[in-house]
Parts: structure tokens; sequence; C-alpha cells
């Protein structure tokens, strides 16, 4: 997640207003989602808002390590894991 971060915050404009950016907010969404499942069991999630392209890579940075501290399983965080590189390949950076 953080090499993602890193890559989004090097991207040209172009490539973040080609897609790259709203791969990231949705990626930072069910990061985000996902924590809050454990968090918070059986209540309604909260959206992360959209903070704008440039703010992307540090929304990805904040859920996944919301994320990473409420993980229990070697599985639960294959997963994560899992979503991230996907979605990295899909923005293509």
């Amino acid at each position: 997640m953080d090499h993602f971060a890193d890559r989004l915050r090097a991207a040209p404009q172009s490539r973040l207003q080609r897609g790259a950016a709203a791969e990231a907010l949705a990626l930072a969404r069910e990061l985000a989602r996902r924590a809050q499942d454990v968090e918070e069991p059986g209540t309604e999630p909260r959206e992360m808002p959209d903070a704008g392209m440039f703010a992307s890579a540090d929304q990805i940075t904040v859920a996944g390590h919301d994320l990473a501290l409420v993980l229990t399983s070697e599985d639960e965080v294959e997963e994560a894991t899992r979503l991230v590189e996907e979605a990295q390949k899909r923005a293509g950076v």
C-alpha cells in the first residue's frame, strides 16, 4: 500500500486524471469500510470523501494503516494485500 501511494505521488497529473486517482479513492473507501466493519460492526459505514486527486495517495495510506491495525488473521492480511495489488494494476502506476 505504501508502494502504491508513493507511485501515485510520483505520477504525473495526466495519469491521475486518467483514472489512477479514482482507482485509489475506490481502494481507500473499501479499506476504510472494512476497518469500520471490524471496529463498529452493525453500524452504517461512513464513506471517505473525495478530497481530490492529489490527496488520493494520502487517503489510501490512512485507510490502509487503519485497516492494518484491526486485522487479526493472515487471511485478512492477504486479502487486503490482494486488493491493493489489484487496484495498483488497474491504476497503471
